[in-house]
Parts: C-alpha cells; sequence; structure tokens
C-alpha cells in the first residue's frame, strides 16, 4: 500500500499540536510523502487559533522540503447542524474535513448526529469527514456513506483512532461497518495520520494494517497518488 500524502495533520497553531509548519514539513520530506496537509482545528475547541489565522495562507510556500503543501481546516460540527467556521473563511481553504469532537458537540443519538453531519457534507468545500468511527457520538453508517455520495465526500480511515482505540467506542467495528458499505457505493476513503507532532506525520501502520486485514479496494484510496486527490479536491 503506497500511501504518499498526508492531508489530517495540526502544527502548534491547533493549541494541542507541537510542531511548527516547518518541523512537520521536514519530517513528511523525511518519510517520503509528495504531498502534506495542514487541517488546523476550527474556532470552537478549546485553545484553538483565531480564525484570522485563515486569512494569511498566501505567506506560506507552496513548496517545503521538497513537499507540496495544501491549507484546509478540521472544521468542526455543531449541535445545530453549522460548521464552527464562518463561509467567507472556509471559502479561502483548499479543503474544509468536517468533524464531530465531544469537545465542542454533545451526543444527541444515532439519527441525529447523522443528521447534523450530513448538513455540513452538503457545504461544498468539505471534502472530508474525520475519524466518522467513535460511538461516543454514534452515527447511522448506511446514510453517511449515502451522504458521502452525494455530496462527493470521502470519509476518514484515521490512524489515531488506532492508536488510542481504548478511547474511540466500537472503533474497529465501525470502520468495518462503514468501509464495506463505502466497497458496495464505491465511495473513497482517505487514510490520515492526524498527526499532532512531526513525529507522527506520515504514520498510517495501524490503520494499513486494519485495510489489509479487511482487504480494502486500494483503488478507492485517495492516498495513492497527488493528482487523484488534487482532482477530487478540484485542487
Amino acid at each position: 500500500m503506497n500511501l504518499i500524502l498526508d492531508i489530517h495533520t495540526h502544527t502548534i497553531a491547533s493549541g494541542h499540536a507541537y510542531g511548527t509548519i516547518r518541523e512537520m514539513a521536514q519530517a513528511a520530506s523525511e518519510r517520503g510523502l509528495k504531498l502534506l496537509g495542514f487541517a488546523e482545528h476550527g474556532p470552537k475547541i478549546p485553545g484553538a487559533i483565531n480564525p484570522f489565522y485563515f486569512r494569511n495562507f498566501v505567506v506560506i510556500p507552496r513548496t517545503l522540503y521538497g513537499v507540496e503543501i495544501i491549507h484546509g481546516c478540521e472544521i468542526d460540527v455543531l449541535n445545530d447542524g453549522t460548521l464552527d467556521l464562518e463561509q467567507e473563511l472556509i471559502d479561502r481553504l483548499d479543503f474544509g474535513i468536517a468533524g464531530i469532537h465531544v469537545q465542542c458537540y454533545e451526543n444527541v443519538g444515532r439519527e441525529k448526529n447523522t443528521d447534523n453531519l450530513l448538513s455540513c457534507m452538503a457545504n461544498e468545500k468539505v471534502f472530508f469527514v474525520s475519524h466518522p468511527d467513535d460511538d461516543h457520538t454514534p452515527l447511522n453508517y448506511e446514510r453517511l456513506v449515502d451522504g458521502a455520495k452525494k455530496f462527493h465526500v470521502a470519509l476518514e480511515v484515521n490512524n489515531s483512532s488506532f492508536v488510542k482505540e481504548d478511547k474511540r467506542l466500537n472503533c474497529r467495528e465501525n470502520y468495518r461497518t462503514m468501509l464495506a458499505l463505502c466497497e458496495k457505493f464505491s465511495v473513497p476513503i482517505i487514510v490520515s495520520s492526524d498527526a499532532h507532532d512531526p513525529s507522527g506525520v506520515g504514520e498510517f501502520a495501524l490503520a494499513e494494517k486494519f485495510l489489509r486485514e479487511i482487504n480494502f479496494d486500494e483503488t478507492l484510496i485517495l492516498n495513492t497518488a497527488v493528482d487523484k486527490l488534487k482532482n477530487f479536491i478540484r485542487f
């Protein structure tokens, strides 16, 4: 499994991560990645950056240490079915990742959680859903995969979820259910490190192992070619 890009990473700007942009890019280069994405958290996460951050990407080189750089945001899904970043800033992103985080979201049950996530997936700049694997905020996977197909969204397999599997309720079983549906309906996935430190950039080992165990169709994985990913996000 040749995964050559990692689009879900966090720098010190997220408030609870520990590498700079250049430290993360250097780590990506050392691990042979061709493209690196930064997806700092939306403003509702405790300690997150001021939204003004998302206005000034133009000053950051598009290539660092030989690695192409793209900019996004892991935008928080809120209980009213909206995203926590204003649309004018979302429009400035290369890509958006919609994600439910218990730090700023209250579980309202499987169907309403799914309603709220689908509402956010309808945003034309949201191309990914982060870590849809935790039954602390359960989801209806049939509806999630159907929505991903409808809204041109890839669902994430998050390596960090396997690292902290004891904290992600029914994570492995949920991925089995979700990925079987992704194969059935030809919905693409993205494999992410969710790195919060340079040491985690490009770390996919546990996610890769799981995908091999279930013999997942590699043609549905966006990480295998830069052009494949860039075409998907219309970059």
